[in-house]
């Protein structure tokens, strides 16, 4: 039998809906002999996710997944698997994002309010034992105060989370290059998350998308850049397909993560 594993989850540490323990305990119930722990810019929850690894005898993967931004243009999500979560570097830059995210979430809530909707910051907090606020738990809480009725109404085009004036301030990144730097000195490997999330690469799924995307991976590649996710809800049957030619081409990994939140948005 094939050994289920899922290289992308997120936990209450970032913008998951369960606990690293409860996470770990439903992968186990479900089969599975390996998953990565992969919240975004921290890894405050790998150390419990591992603790409950080794009790149900499942091997969990120390992760993160790092949003960057690269030259000045593309926003790309690197992932890091096997890294070091003491790394004196890795912890700088996890500090600096998560002060960034704060200052992101308090600017936000400031422009929801001066639009009218009455939304605090302890309304930012909608599961148990939630230690992160990101931009799902602002769509909750717009949900759970009645101004939408499906909390994916939030990022509609133009409309709460999507507006210019919030957009402007969205800017919880590092360079690319960077990330693949911190990755690498926390003795870990870094791959490319969701390829088919890119925007500005063109249409999703076309010629040009594809073409682009391999210009991008031959500089990633240059960079250090170790695999690409090849499997992701975002890519159908013929875009994996395509992604693992790319994969063979530059010698990269391939992965596959379910991206799982385990909330409805």
């Amino acid at each position: 039998m094939a050994l289920k594993m899922d290289l992308h989850t997120h936990s209450t540490y970032s913008d998951g809906k369960l606990k690293p323990v409860e996470l770990v305990k439903k992968y186990h119930d479900e089969e599975y002999g390996i998953i990565a722990i992969t919240d975004h810019d921290t890894v405050k929850g790998v150390a419990e996710a591992k603790i409950a690894g080794e009790a149900l005898e499942m091997q969990v993967i120390a992760g993160i997944e790092l949003g960057t931004i690269f030259e000045d243009e593309l926003k790309l999500h690197i992932l890091g698997y096997y890294i070091d979560i003491e790394n004196d570097r890795l912890r700088e830059i996890t500090e600096t994002l998560k002060k960034a995210r704060e200052k992101r979430n308090r600017e936000l809530l400031a422009i929801l309010n001066k639009q009218g909707f009455d939304i605090s910051e302890y309304d930012l907090t909608v599961f148990p034992g939630q230690k992160y606020i990101g931009k799902p738990h602002f769509a909750i809480a717009l949900k759970n105060k009645g101004y939408i009725s499906q909390a994916k109404e939030a990022f509609e085009d133009g409309k709460f989370l999507e507006t210019a004036e919030a957009k402007a301030i969205d800017n919880i990144c590092i360079d690319t290059a960077d990330a693949v730097e911190v990755i690498k000195g926390a003795g870990g490997i870094s791959v490319l998350a969701h390829p088919m999330k890119i925007k500005g690469l063109g249409e999703k799924g076309s010629d040009i998308f594809f073409e682009n995307l391999e210009i991008l991976l031959r500089k990633l590649k240059k960079l250090g850049l170790k695999g690409i996710e090849c499997f992701h809800p975002s890519a159908d049957h013929e875009d994996g397909l395509r992604l693992v030619r790319l994969a063979d081409k530059f010698h990269l990994h391939i992965t596959h993560g379910s991206d799982f939140h385990g909330m409805d948005i």
